[in-house]
């Protein structure tokens, strides 16, 4: 007998740890400060690295003008060692995002498939501004493309084709 009072206690102890940890875990909870509020996004300047780009690039450099304040720059970058390439994100109203890829990357394919996240060609081609896109669905991303130049580029995004146009309406040279 003397063996089971000895296995009582200690389940006994454990429960009343696990007691106590509990409430120190509850304690600690409501002491933490909680924002469940969304992050504001944080918008970027992309001015030094697309002069950056229009210098080192070897075909014309596409970034928009005109966009409406709620489009937040969210993302840039310029690889000139990697085929001379060219992204710039926007996050829009909600939780959409367009972004602008260009490259002189060799297969085009390659590159139009990594832009879009495996966006597939159809046969819908739409006359923006002077340039003539096509349209590529059923990736993560919706897509236009056009290509032009020795260099390719790809508007592309979670955002309705609407958006793509407008980002595509907006692009200029310099």
């Amino acid at each position: 007998m003397a063996g089971s009072n000895g296995k009582q206690k200690t389940v006994r102890d454990m429960v009343l740890s696990l007691g106590l940890i509990s409430l120190a875990a509850g304690v600690i909870y409501l002491f933490i400060p909680h924002d469940d509020s969304p992050q504001e996004v944080k918008r970027v300047d992309y001015r030094v690295e697309l002069l950056t780009a229009r210098r080192a690039a070897s075909y014309p450099v596409l970034a928009p003008v005109g966009l409406p304040d709620t489009w937040k720059a969210t993302s840039v970058r310029f690889d000139a060692a990697d085929s001379d390439a060219w992204h710039l994100g926007f996050h829009l109203s909600g939780d959409d995002y367009v972004q602008i890829e260009q490259s002189t990357h060799e297969p085009a394919a390659e590159f139009i498939d990594e832009a879009s996240q495996g966006g597939e060609k159809t046969d819908t081609t739409e006359k923006i501004g002077d340039r003539t896109w096509t349209r590529y669905t059923g990736g993560r991303y919706d897509a236009l493309v056009h290509q032009a130049d020795g260099a390719t580029t790809v508007v592309a995004g979670t955002g309705s084709y609407a958006q793509l146009t407008q980002m595509a309406k907006a692009l200029q040279a310099k």
